[in-house]
């Protein structure tokens, strides 16, 4: 006697509000885990940077010293150091625990929409509205960049490096992989303004958000489509998406205040994460684990597992 196979297990999405942070820094801007998942990272109107730990929702630092509204933070992999970047045309390197300013960059023209570290925390990567992403040594004595890349016809929106490799989002509607090693560059067309860039964990993808109210998974290597997630409403607004930790689903936040999951293979929609009446502005999805950060107005939410409540 033969019996059935267990059905597989379906992967869990974050569905029940852990806590809402009310963050008092005007609106989130954007919203990051930090390398381990323990922290994180909001960014607000009022120019103020701030950590928090995730577990008990409690402030645990402020940094201030940007000009104007901060629009997105990244966290060093050893959690010493923090780079963030604002509407002021700046780039600033804080050290944690001093909450100092370690070096404020300028270069850009206009405002600077996206910042990360490259793993080891050498390098500082910034995308601005000028057209171009200034790489940044982060111990060397010098302020100025140790390379500019310009060719992007529009602002850069979004970008994200994976070892020896960046990708970065323009306005111009093109997502551009920088082989950084090898000296290449590679480029997809996508014909609409793209809000956000990422890799796939497994790094063979990259998924590509844009106002045209889609998010595509495209093969690395060949630019091949091999998915799109419809659905949300992303008109006029740069938003979010984000692969979860295993790659099993996509996610992106929406004009319409929710948060949009669906099945990465199969491309259905599996959940329709309710936030609230407004933009999602901004989501973060936890490095290892089943949890979910979102942003909306002056508020971040945490959507822990659901097996993780009690």
């Amino acid at each position: 006697m033969s019996f059935p196979q267990p059905k597989p297990e379906v992967p869990q999405l974050p569905q029940h509000l852990l806590r809402t942070i009310d963050c008092q820094q005007g609106a989130v801007r954007a919203v990051r885990f930090n390398a381990d998942g323990n922290y994180l990272l909001s960014c607000g109107s009022d120019k103020s940077l701030k950590l928090w730990s995730v577990s008990r929702g409690t402030l645990l630092k402020t940094y201030s010293g940007h000009g104007y509204e901060v629009l997105d933070a990244d966290g060093s992999y050893d959690n010493s150091q923090l780079c963030s970047c604002s509407s002021d045309k700046t780039v600033i390197l804080w050290d944690v625990a001093t909450g100092q300013v370690t070096r404020k960059l300028r270069g850009h023209a206009g405002k600077v929409n996206c910042v990360q570290f490259n793993e080891e925390a050498t390098v500082i990567l910034s995308g601005s509205i000028d057209g171009t992403v200034r790489c940044w040594d982060t111990r060397s004595r010098k302020f100025d960049p140790i390379q500019i890349l310009d060719e992007a016809q529009d602002g850069v929106s979004s970008l994200k490096v994976s070892e020896h490799e960046l990708l970065t989002g323009s306005v111009d509607g093109r997502v551009r992989r920088y082989d950084l090693r090898m000296g290449q560059l590679h480029v997809d067309f996508i014909n609409s303004p793209i809000t956000c860039v990422c890799f796939s964990a497994d790094a063979q993808c990259t998924l590509t958000s844009s106002l045209d109210s889609t998010v595509r998974l495209l093969d690395k290597s060949t630019g091949e489509m091999l998915g799109e997630y419809k659905g949300h409403k992303m008109k006029g607004y740069k938003l979010d998406c984000c692969l979860s930790s295993k790659d099993t689903h996509v996610l992106s936040c929406s004009e319409d205040g929710h948060v949009y999951c669906w099945d990465l293979v199969e491309g259905s929609l599996t959940l329709k994460l309710p936030v609230g009446k407004a933009v999602v502005q901004s989501l973060s999805f936890h490095p290892s684990e089943t949890r979910l950060l979102t942003a909306m107005e002056g508020r971040v939410q945490v959507w822990p597992m659901a097996t993780a409540q009690k």
